[in-house]
């Protein structure tokens, strides 16, 4: 089984990652023009297809709902609109952010379905507007469906996760601030008001973010090697990051305050499933043991 989790050096992907999250930033600022605030943000993330990425059904006007998908498989960005008429994207041509979001912008309006965005991303040190981003963005079709192809693994056994789970917990989505694939559960309990930190990101999307408490895992392609699952608590009660992290390979990291598990320390495993499962589990249990959850009311 370990042979269907893919390899993925971040040193390699990097280039390919830096134009993924700008494009992925700009198609889902779209979904959030669009939709309804659902709690913690629900309504921005992107979630997995048989082929790659979606915004999911996004309201048009009647009659005329659409999506926006990443297919990996034929290296393209397509709009369907329900009423049959779309567009399409060839991603493999090399082009800068602000021509990316311009053409993008501008298909939509050829559609009758123009969208207006805040054009700024999100999350990351240096937030260059989309319309003045004109440095040219390298990208990879082999390695992004390499990406995507870890992700589907990821989802499989996050799903499995979350299952056991009858509280309060979120769909397994993909946060494009990041470009993490992440999961996360909720004691039922209010928190205390985020402080913030995120770069580029206002006091308002973490406080809706963290509106209440949680226990929240993920895998997020990032650092060295081949990027790391994270698990962490919000508020961290005391003694949670002296806990057990289910598995040796795991640890405490201070400076991000999580537990973190090298992915390819689950990609090179025997079972690479039981593995990430334990440190999920594991870390979940660090959260609510530490902070009292009512688990028999929470757990399957």
């Amino acid at each position: 089984m370990a042979s269907v989790w893919p390899s993925l050096p971040m040193a390699e992907f990097e280039p390919t990652k830096n134009a993924l999250i700008l494009w992925t930033q700009v198609v889902g600022k779209v979904r959030i023009a669009r939709t309804p605030l659902v709690n913690h943000w629900w309504n921005a993330p992107l979630y997995l297809t048989p082929r790659g990425l979606t915004t999911s059904l996004i309201p048009g006007a009647p009659g005329r709902s659409f999506a926006i998908d990443f297919d990996f498989m034929s290296g393209s960005l397509d709009i369907a609109v329900t009423d049959g008429s779309g567009r399409r994207i060839d991603l493999s041509e090399q082009r800068t952010v602000e021509q990316f979001h311009a053409l993008l912008m501008e298909l939509l309006d050829e559609l009758g379905l123009h969208t207006e965005i805040w054009p700024v991303p999100v999350e990351l040190e240096v937030a260059v507007p989309f319309p003045d981003d004109d440095e040219p963005r390298a990208y990879d079709p082999d390695l992004a469906l390499r990406f995507w192809r870890l992700l589907v693994e990821v989802h499989r056994v996050f799903v499995d996760f979350r299952s056991r789970f009858i509280g309060k917990n979120s769909p397994v989505h993909l946060f494009w601030g990041a470009l993490d694939l992440a999961t996360t559960r909720f004691s039922g309990r209010t928190a205390p008001p985020h402080p913030g930190g995120a770069p580029n990101c206002g006091p308002h999307v973490m406080l809706e973010a963290y509106s209440h408490e949680v226990s929240s895992a993920g895998y997020w392609p990032g650092g060295d090697g081949e990027g790391f699952f994270y698990s962490y608590a919000y508020p961290e009660p005391d003694g949670y990051r002296e806990m057990p992290a289910g598995v040796p390979e795991a640890h405490y990291d201070a400076e991000l305050g999580e537990f973190v598990l090298p992915y390819e320390a689950v990609r090179t495993a025997d079972d690479p499933d039981a593995k990430l499962l334990s440190f999920l589990q594991a870390t979940y249990e660090a959260a609510a043991i530490r902070a009292d959850w009512p688990r028999a009311e929470l757990e399957r």
